[in-house]
């Protein structure tokens, strides 16, 4: 309980406490005084003068209280004070959506532990470094869908993100245009004059018979809302988890480079972004950070501090050990001459 209390304590003339540095000298004092006055007699023995008493066991009480007294008047002449703090965020932030490939080929294993364990993470570490960001979730495999619409409640979206898993949510297949068509669409209805899609795959465009927008559709749709789109393609190598697509569930082999990068390239040329290659952990972390410098958010950070005095209660306790003091010192341990 005194632990958590003095963690929260803050001095506002920390250097007054170096007046504890005066204290050992006083008990050097006393101890020199007090010798100094006993009386010394010659004599054969010394056993009649041991016999103690209950004033004799308590006679330093009083310069004990003393110390005490000047210990609690040293801290509240530092003034001891309790600091709150609180901060507002305020900026005006870019509406960003998120467009994550959850096809099969996500669960490979060429980026430990998988691409798609890795593309969350660093997705997630994303959304926490933009406070004031607007920020929704799009994700596409053979169809797409919404996952989040665009939010400032960060702690919801990350939780969305962590929940993705390859294979779960959707039919087999890669439809790029959709996806991105998708996630145009959660911008057009925003009033910000920055939009910016980030659209991550591993893959090319691999569509079921349902798919209803090609990529360079999709594409037209982005350039014409004026949607600056950012594109990462993302492998090492080819991928480890065969895809299903067909209506006949006939299995794909992986290819050796899966990536449709002139596709991915042309999406940010075209819409005024950039295409980034990540082939493990640390390259994904590094595109993330660059789009994060590239795409700046008005932000002000305004702090209050409040302080509250805490020196009353060592004031009182000041006053009550100087009491006892003066009590002890005028009756029971009363000296005489």
């Amino acid at each position: 309980m005194i632990y958590n209390w003095l963690k929260n304590i803050v001095f506002a003339d920390p250097a007054l406490l170096g007046l504890f540095a005066l204290l050992p000298l006083l008990i050097i004092w006393y101890v020199k005084k007090y010798n100094m006055g006993q009386a010394s007699v010659k004599v054969s023995s010394v056993y009649a003068f041991t016999v103690s008493s209950w004033k004799n066991r308590f006679r330093h009480l009083p310069f004990i209280f003393r110390l005490l007294t000047l210990s609690c008047l040293i801290i509240v002449l530092a003034r001891p004070q309790k600091r709150n703090e609180e901060q507002k965020t305020e900026g005006e932030g870019i509406d960003i959506v998120l467009c994550m490939d959850v096809s099969g080929s996500m669960g490979s294993t060429d980026i430990a532990p998988s691409r798609m364990d890795v593309a969350k993470e660093v997705a997630g570490e994303f959304v926490n470094s933009r406070p004031v960001d607007r920020i929704g979730l799009v994700i596409f495999s053979g169809e797409s869908f919404t996952q989040c619409p665009i939010t400032t409640d960060h702690a919801t979206l990350i939780n969305q993100i962590q929940s993705l898993e390859s294979r779960k949510y959707l039919v087999d297949g890669t439809v790029i245009g959709e996806g991105l068509a998708t996630a145009v669409d959660r911008l057009t209805t925003t009033g910000s004059k920055s939009k910016v899609i980030i659209l991550l795959t591993d893959g090319k465009e691999d569509p079921p018979e349902t798919r209803l927008i090609d990529p360079l559709t999709a594409l037209e749709i982005a350039r014409a809302k004026q949607v600056k789109v950012y594109t990462i393609g993302m492998s090492a190598g080819p991928s480890t988890v065969n895809e299903i697509s067909d209506p006949s569930k006939r299995q794909k082999k992986p290819e050796p480079d899966f990536l449709d990068e002139q596709l991915l390239q042309r999406i940010a040329d075209e819409t005024s972004g950039q295409y980034f290659r990540a082939r493990d952990k640390d390259g994904l972390k590094n595109i993330y950070s660059q789009i994060d410098k590239m795409e700046k958010s008005k932000v002000e950070i305004t702090t209050f501090r409040r302080y509250e005095e805490k020196y009353l209660p060592f004031v009182l306790a000041a006053l009550g050990f100087l009491f006892l003091e003066l009590v002890l010192r005028l009756t029971v341990l009363r000296k005489f001459p």
